[in-house]
This record gives C-alpha cells, sequence and structure tokens, in this order.
C-alpha cells in the first residue's frame, strides 16, 4: 500500500507540471530529422539550446524517468541511491516518476512534463527526434565495453531450434518501438531467414521485455525476442530459474539505454546533471549495483555515431521519424 501511495503522489506532481510555450513561428533552420519544434544548427542529429534565453527552462523541481522495459513499480527504489546523488549534485528536488509505456514517456518529455530520463535503445532516435530528447549518457564497463544483445527465445524443452522454423507460427514482440523486442528482430527476421510478419507468421506484442520473458517461461508464448540485459537482469533477481529458456539467436551488440535531458534545459543545470551522472559511484548502493551489474560508470555518448545503427536497422524496417 506504501508503494501504491507514493506512485500516486509522484503520478499527481508529474501531471502538474506545465506545459512549456512552443513559439508561435517555427525557426528557419537545418533540422534533419527533428520535428520542426526544434533545431540542429550544428547538424549533430539533436535538438540545440534555444537561442533565446527566455525559452530556457531552469525548474525548482525535477522529473526523471527510466525506460519502461519491466515492471516500473520495482525501479523506485532502486534509482533512489542516484535520486539522492542527483539532488545533491543540482541542490534541488528530483523525483522519479515510473511511467508505464514508451508513448507516455516521449509525450511527457515532448510536452514538458519531463526533463532527465533515459530512453531505450529504439525509442533514442523517436524521443531525439520528436521529444527533443537529448541523449548524453550510458552504462558502461571500466573496459570500455557497453551494451546488449537481442536474442530470440523459447522454453529449453521447446523442439524449435532456428528462428527459421517459426515460420507458421505465433512470436511475441514487446512494442513497435523497441529496438531488441521489435525493430531489430523484424529485420533480422526479413533479411536473414525470409520471415515477414503477418505472411509467414503471426506477431503479438507483450508490451515490455519481462512480459515476454515471463510469457515464455511459463510458456504462454512459444518464441520471442528480447533483450538479453533484461533477462540476465530477471534471473540474478530470481523472477525467473535460470536454465529454463533457451536462446535459438543472438544478435551483434547494440547500445543500451541512453540518459539525457530536454532540449531547453538552462545550460548551467545541464552541467550540473552530466556531472552529477559522471561522478556517481555505481559500487555506492548494493542493489542498484546488482540490478546493473554488466556497468561500471556511466560514459558519455555521440547519438550520431553511436546510434546509426539503430537507425540503419528503422530505414531497414520502413521507420520514419515523422512524429505523428
Amino acid at each position: 500500500m506504501k508503494q501504491i501511495s507514493k506512485i500516486t503522489t509522484i503520478a499527481a506532481v508529474f501531471t502538474g507540471f506545465a506545459l512549456w510555450s512552443m513559439p508561435a513561428m517555427a525557426e528557419d533552420c537545418h533540422r534533419g530529422t527533428l520535428d520542426t519544434a526544434y533545431c540542429d544548427r550544428n547538424m549533430d542529429q539533436v535538438a540545440d539550446l534555444p537561442l533565446d534565453p527566455n525559452d530556457w527552462v531552469d525548474p525548482s523541481t525535477l522529473i526523471f524517468t527510466y525506460t519502461p522495459v519491466e515492471d516500473p513499480a520495482v525501479y523506485a527504489n532502486i534509482w533512489q541511491p542516484f535520486i539522492e546523488h542527483l539532488e545533491a549534485s543540482i541542490d534541488r528536488k528530483v523525483v522519479f516518476f515510473p511511467v508505464e509505456s514508451n508513448a507516455a514517456q516521449l509525450e511527457a518529455m515532448r510536452s514538458g512534463r519531463l526533463h532527465v530520463a533515459g530512453f531505450n535503445t529504439g525509442s533514442n532516435p523517436i524521443a531525439v527526434s520528436c521529444a527533443g530528447f537529448v541523449p548524453f549518457s550510458m552504462h558502461a564497463k571500466d573496459d570500455g565495453s557497453y551494451g546488449y544483445e537481442m536474442e530470440i527465445i523459447v522454453q529449453t524443452d521447446s523442439k524449435i531450434q532456428s528462428p527459421a522454423e517459426i515460420k507458421g507460427k505465433t512470436m511475441a514482440f514487446t512494442s513497435p518501438t523497441s529496438n531488441s523486442g521489435f525493430k531489430a528482430p523484424s529485420a533480422i527476421l526479413k533479411g536473414e531467414f525470409g520471415l515477414i510478419a503477418d505472411v509467414d507468421f503471426t506477431p503479438t506484442y507483450s508490451g515490455k521485455h519481462d512480459n515476454s520473458i515471463l510469457g515464455v517461461y511459463n510458456g504462454d508464448y512459444e518464441i520471442a525476442a528480447i533483450a538479453n540485459s533484461v533477462l540476465e537482469r530477471m534471473i540474478r533477481r530470481g523472477v525467473i530459474e535460470e536454465g529454463k529458456i533457451r536462446s535459438v539467436y543472438k544478435s551483434p551488440t547494440f547500445p543500451t539505454t541512453g540518459y539525457g535531458h530536454a532540449h531547453n534545459l538552462h545550460p548551467e543545470l545541464v552541467a550540473k546533471l552530466k556531472s552529477a551522472f559522471f561522478t556517481w559511484d555505481f559500487d555506492a548502493d548494493p542493489l542498484y549495483k546488482k540490478e546493473f551489474a554488466k556497468a561500471d560508470r556511466f560514459v558519455g555518448i555521440n547519438h550520431k555515431n553511436d546510434w546509426a545503427v539503430i537507425r540503419q536497422i528503422d530505414a531497414a524496417n520502413g521507420v520514419s521519424y515523422d512524429c505523428k
């Protein structure tokens, strides 16, 4: 009951923030794939800070979200030590809001109700183009390695040995905005195995990676595409038993969740935010360290370069960032 009450209170704060005022006339500037609300003058493929300081926002309370790849309520406690570190670094209140869907997270940032966020791999280009999201960091190991792989999973005793065998069957995806939960497997199934959804197999959508994993684990889904980082975390938390799920396909490594801020945050606040991320000690809290066991620190990212492979997958799937 305490958790429900806490989330309800946070929801009231989250929905209470006013929408920012968009300029009456869009500036004549280079945009690339960005929506008309934003400019990309330096052509780095992310929205620039507005030229007029009157359009900068400097809220006394910041709203932070983490990508809804699993049960959002789980992460309220996991992120709490980091939230406290963030508050001390920027000298203002920070509220963690556990969003329920990628669409809700995107709309919250676009409308000005969200200031700092971790957007999942597949949502990053959409958030950048349509919501003014400016990613600057992600988790990595001390040796510089980072990322996760998309895996296509079945129960260990399943007769399926290859994605080619899903022909005529039903396959679970997470949501259309997810890289590993939909876009990457769709491109791979078409390019490598000649299989097209609704033609060669029937797609179904679970909504989240943990739903797909639990669906296969419990026998509700015969086969599913998921991010193996989520699978590994669920095993570490004891949500599922190791050895009950088998992989029939593993992709190359993709960049993981990208963390960033709304494009119109005051630059002095942005500088403090970045400093807070890059000085966070992953060993400061055992729960956080256990959850993100494959990471030792936050590292800087370049959206134009680091997300190029994701945009290529989007292009192969016919995805356009038209913000409709």
